[in-house]
């Protein structure tokens, strides 16, 4: 009985772990239209901050630039750029990360940002918005490490 109780608490210890995962790590994004794999993203977390830059284009436009961009980003490549910036844990809901915002660099369009993990932290709930997370979309990546 000591075994069974013992692994119950241990299972129930690692569930509590892995739902509590950071965005931290890289990310494979997923093309809205074509659902093909699109882009390596890295998240890194420094100071309670977390930022995102794309690491590797998984297409044939591993040349591409955001022309759209009306930042310092324009024409810039798309491949090694910042596009998730100033995240930090919701203070009011520990379960997701909130306040900064991401580049779309294909039309260039800023949006707010709100990232939440699922599936024990195998994946990362990326909604973008305007205004409120209601007006807007969510993407889901993919970890690869």
């Amino acid at each position: 009985m000591k075994k069974i109780l013992s692994a119950g608490l241990l299972a129930l210890a690692c569930g509590t772990a892995l739902a509590q995962a950071t965005p931290a790590g890289l990310w494979k994004t997923i093309d809205d239209d074509t659902k093909a794999e699109k882009s390596l993203v890295r998240v890194t977390e420094s100071g309670g901050v977390y930022t995102g830059k794309v690491e590797k284009i998984l297409t044939d436009k591993v040349d591409a630039k955001c022309v759209d961009c009306s930042d310092d980003r324009k024409d810039k490549p798309v491949q090694g750029m910042v596009i998730l910036r100033d995240i930090k844990l919701d203070p009011a809901d520990k379960t997701q990360w909130i306040g900064g915002d991401i580049l779309d660099p294909n039309n260039g369009k800023i949006y707010k940002v709100r990232i939440r993990t699922a599936d024990g932290g195998k994946k990362l709930d990326v909604r973008g918005y305007i205004g409120t997370p209601m007006l807007g979309r969510t993407q889901t990546w993919q970890r690869v490490e």
